[in-house]
């Protein structure tokens, strides 16, 4: 017997495989035809199958915010991969070369310890200078910074510079369109200042990597430009929604109805371990005009404004795709109301 929604034991994680499909196209179209590399953020899903399906739409690699993802896809056979966040523990750093990733860095100690696990494995490893444009979470902090960096790699011999990364937080979120192209503009005219000033000291920099979901149309046209690291777009999320991001909200969380004694609202069995809580909202109902949803505790969530019953299911968007994707074991994906795959979630569960 075939698995259905119905069948799903919930709370559940699923993405609607049909429109999942159409934004990992309509990425790598849009991709291709700007000339531009799309390397994709395994920290969006952390879900192999669903890396394979993008490096297989054209995807260049992909990107991974911790060691472990870079290890699962190098394990995996997924090569040309970006580690985008900067390491301070020499041990992370002798397990992130042996992955083959490219890495980045923000100091000219993480230069030097990359350098002696580099040598320590006999390998070469590409590196990225990580700027500081605005948001101030990691990144050189001013272009001389950037410079000293950029040299001190230069002299490794086990290390190969291979141009900037410029990550704008604040960007991706923007409040409308104009707003996020004025951000991402400033960014990237930041970056491109810090690109010339290595050029100028004959440096190698072949790759300017940043770019977001939210920034998308944005960045696709900004010249400068070489590769982007938009990693929400497969799935997507009520934040990105609320800002019209142009994709299509592919993944929900699935849920039952298991008390309905009131008559204003139901309560379901999803609550705050189900959905991502870093937002100033909850999630939000799908085909349920007029509802709205409500924390109800730890396995506990309310939907007002409904007239559903014990043992109905409900779907609803999750405010932030990656952490609620981190919460879950496993993706059910579906083409309607079918089970198509069960895929795992940082290999967590053999399937």
């Amino acid at each position: 017997m075939p698995l259905t929604k119905q069948s799903i034991p919930t709370p559940a994680l699923v993405v609607d495989l049909s429109l999942m499909e159409a934004n990992i196209a309509r990425a790598a179209a849009d991709a291709a035809a700007a000339g531009k590399q799309l390397r994709p953020h395994m920290k969006a899903h952390k879900c192999l199958p669903l890396a394979r399906r993008q490096i297989a739409a054209g995807a260049c690699g992909m990107c991974c915010a911790t060691v472990p993802e870079a290890e699962l896809l190098a394990k995996s056979g997924i090569a040309d991969l970006l580690l985008t966040s900067p390491l301070a523990d020499p041990r992370k750093m002798a397990r992130a070369v042996a992955t083959g990733a490219m890495v980045v860095v923000d100091h000219v100690t993480q230069v030097q310890w990359y350098q002696q696990a580099a040598f320590d494995a006999n390998r070469q490893v590409c590196v990225l200078v990580d700027l500081d444009i605005g948001d101030h979470r990691t990144g050189a902090a001013t272009l001389e910074q950037a410079l000293d960096i950029a040299l001190a790699v230069e002299k490794s011999s086990h290390l190969w510079l291979r141009g900037i990364q410029a990550y704008s937080v604040s960007g991706s979120h923007g409040a409308n369109e104009a707003e996020r192209r004025r951000i991402s503009s400033a960014c990237f005219a930041h970056a491109v200042a810090v690109r010339d000033a290595f050029t100028a000291q004959g440096l190698h920099t072949d790759i300017l990597s940043g770019g977001s979901t939210g920034t998308w149309t944005v960045d696709l046209t900004l010249p400068e430009v070489t590769e982007l690291q938009a990693g929400s777009y497969p799935l997507m999320d009520l934040a990105y929604r609320k800002i019209d991001a142009g994709f299509a909200n592919a993944m929900t969380v699935l849920a039952t109805v298991i008390s309905a004694n009131h008559a204003d609202f139901v309560t379901i069995d999803a609550g705050f371990k189900a959905f991502s809580t870093d937002r100033p909202f909850g999630p939000e109902p799908v085909g349920l005009p007029g509802s709205a949803y409500r924390w109800g505790g730890d396995e506990f969530g309310y939907v007002d404004g409904t007239s559903l019953r014990v043992g109905d299911r409900v779907e609803l968007l999750p405010p932030h795709c990656d952490p609620t994707a981190n919460l879950y074991d496993r993706i059910y994906a579906c083409r309607g109301n079918e089970v198509e795959e069960v895929w795992p979630v940082m290999e967590r569960i053999q399937i």
